[in-house]
């Protein structure tokens, strides 16, 4: 699953020369930007895949997630502005679910922010369900997490609407 084409998009796993085109992204995406030295060591963490979506030789978005203990634990997805409601977004999330199945996790757990309304439709749309708050999880911005889970069984391509 190391390459996956779409047309002239292509999804493969990150490597250190995609980090400059991934923080500008990282930087237009989020209040809190990881910094370089975050994404070096993600790279470098044995339980961490990370993922870029390319549009020829150009990054346009980037999704990460933490596998271990039979959970994927996603860490981060980001389209670019431009590319965004192109469902690129859910490319990602598809290439980060079908690796966690192929690596044999049984959930996958995710925090997103209680007012990001397009990545929840999103996300429940691909069978999370939510479990729970985490208050101030977003440290600078004091905004609320919603924890969403999404139950995977081998074999299930059901989008996890059993």
């Amino acid at each position: 699953m190391m390459e996956e084409v779409a047309g002239a998009v292509t999804v493969r796993l990150m490597k250190k020369g995609d980090l400059d085109q991934v923080l500008l992204i990282e930087q237009c995406s989020f209040p809190a930007p990881w910094a370089t030295e975050a994404y070096l060591s993600e790279l470098n963490n044995k339980f961490a895949r990370y993922f870029v979506l390319l549009e020829q030789e150009r990054v346009i978005g980037y999704a990460g997630m933490w596998l271990f203990a039979g959970e994927s634990h996603i860490t981060t997805i980001a389209v670019h502005p431009d590319y965004r409601s192109r469902g690129y977004g859910r490319m990602l999330m598809a290439t980060l679910i079908e690796y966690s199945k192929e690596h044999h996790a049984d959930t996958m757990i995710l925090e997103v922010r209680v007012s990001n309304s397009s990545a929840i439709r999103l996300y429940s749309s691909m069978g999370f369900k939510r479990i729970g708050i985490r208050k101030n999880y977003y440290i600078e911005t004091h905004e609320d997490a919603i924890v969403m889970l999404r139950h995977l069984k081998q074999g299930n391509d059901s989008g996890g609407r059993e």
